[in-house]
């Protein structure tokens, strides 16, 4: 299944059941999101790829594995966080951000959130692996949100990105403050086009 990055809306949780290397989370969805969805379906969860396990009127249920623990902010996950939700994609859907997949790299940490007239701007922290394929003006999905970066400081690890006015109303981001996690997903043509050319530079050096 592939996702947009454009949030439908926020949905909250309500049961968390952790055991090991297992959590159960329940999330009462918006108005009219669980129309049609079925036991089975992808839906995009804070940037993450999640099955249906269970459906109750408009309250959704999933279960969350080890690997989806290990990387994502889920590990962490409590009864009444906000998430953003997004169901997948159909046949001729309209894109207006770019094509995820749910599978989530990793997680960056809220450095800096500034707050010049009519803007929102938020600094994050990552690591030296993930900063690899992050550029100024390129894609990014945070939280599952389709956004474009901003600055980049490549020495320091660190990028921001800018949010509307729409983005913070529709999506938990505006919601976040410094030293949260948020699930960051590499945008795929980024990132093979930055394996590609290290291979080459390799090949090059050692040809």
């Amino acid at each position: 299944m592939v996702f947009t990055g454009i949030v439908e809306g926020t949905g909250l949780v309500t049961k968390v059941d952790s055991s090991k290397n297992l959590t159960k989370i329940s999330i009462q969805m918006p108005v009219d999101f669980s129309n049609g969805i079925r036991i089975g379906a992808s839906v995009c969860v804070d940037g993450v790829c999640l099955t249906v396990s269970s459906i109750s009127v408009n309250e959704l249920s999933f279960d969350v594995i080890i690997e989806t623990l290990n990387v994502t902010t889920f590990n962490e996950i409590k009864i009444n966080d906000v998430v953003n939700v997004e169901r997948s994609m159909k046949l001729g859907d309209e894109i207006g951000g770019h094509i995820l997949s749910g599978h989530v790299s990793t997680t960056a940490v809220i450095s800096e959130i500034d707050n010049p007239e009519n803007n929102h701007v938020i600094k994050f922290s990552t690591d030296l692996e993930t900063i690899r394929y992050i550029f100024p003006k390129g894609y990014i999905a945070l939280n599952g949100v389709s956004l474009t970066v901003g600055d980049v400081d490549k020495s320091n690890k660190t990028f921001n990105v800018y949010l509307i006015p729409e983005t913070l109303r529709l999506t938990n981001l505006g919601s976040k403050k410094v030293g949260d996690k948020i699930n960051l997903e590499i945008e795929t043509q980024t990132r093979n086009m930055v394996d590609t050319i290290s291979e080459i530079n390799k090949e090059s050096i050692h040809g």
